[in-house]
């Protein structure tokens, strides 16, 4: 698949998608956002891409926020249009059946700490960095940040992320729980590559409904979360993974989950 703006793999049962801009440290332009819509709609009707991992290129960015050389053409429709665009791919990369990494190598600020935000948990490079700087534009994120992040780091946090435009470092990232594991910069891909790998190798229902009842059951009270939950651990015993992985463990071999996300 060739793309002008990203790039596009399978490895190992793994789809890695690199945005591919360097010279703008990756900057997300209308185009960009179509190229990941395609790469989304391939990996959700593709059986043999088991797990996506989002990486960018070059050594300093993700992906370092919108691209700014489009605002000046923008009116308020326009722009209400631009953020409404966003906003349906970053919750399309939350409703992809399987899960989904990002592997943030340098700044992943404004739309790059939003679209890290919509995926199943974040790996980092020492180096990276994450803000939401777009008060010094005079705006504020219109791609979900203000609305994740508080999710993910608390109002407070927050509001002071987004109201200073301050960058936070890998390692307060984590602290905040906004990033799962930080790693060192030459071994951030290779880190991710092994946890994605492993994820291709498990049941693809069980890994939907890991991520579709803990993504649902945050929006409700803990007994109709727990009703989720108890609902998808039924559904799971219809599937053909569910009888491998039993079988597999009395047999004490590996098992060899074969089904997928409806078998």
């Amino acid at each position: 698949m060739n793309y002008e703006n990203v790039l596009f793999e399978i490895r190992d049962g793994v789809g890695v998608m690199t945005f591919n801009r360097p010279k703008v440290l990756n900057a997300l332009n209308p185009a960009t956002l179509d190229e990941v819509a395609d790469v989304l709609a391939h990996a959700a009707r593709e059986d043999a891409i088991r797990v996506l991992v989002f990486t960018g290129a070059g050594d300093k960015a993700f992906v370092a926020g919108a691209d700014i050389n489009e605002f000046l053409g923008f009116n308020p429709l326009s722009a209400l249009r631009f953020a409404e665009r966003g906003q349906r791919l970053f919750f399309d990369i939350e409703q992809l059946p399987k899960p989904v990494i990002a592997c943030v190598n340098g700044f992943a600020l404004g739309g790059g700490l939003e679209i890290s935000m919509s995926c199943d948990f974040i790996y980092a490079s020492d180096k990276a960095r994450f803000g939401q700087p777009e008060i010094n534009l005079g705006l504020l994120p219109g791609f979900g940040g203000t609305q994740r992040l508080s999710r993910l780091v608390g109002r407070a946090k927050a509001k002071e992320m987004c109201m200073t435009g301050e960058m936070i470092d890998a390692q307060q990232a984590k602290e905040l729980g906004l990033v799962a594991k930080v790693f060192p910069a030459d071994q951030l891909i290779d880190e991710t590559m092994k946890v994605a790998r492993s994820l291709a190798s498990k049941s693809m229902a069980a890994l939907r409904s890991i991520k579709k009842v803990v993504d649902c059951g945050a929006d409700v009270d803990l007994r109709n979360g727990c009703a989720l939950e108890a609902e998808a651990f039924g559904v799971c015993f219809g599937m053909e993974d569910m009888r491998e992985g039993v079988s597999a463990f009395l047999e004490k071999r590996k098992p060899q989950f074969k089904g997928t996300l409806t078998r």
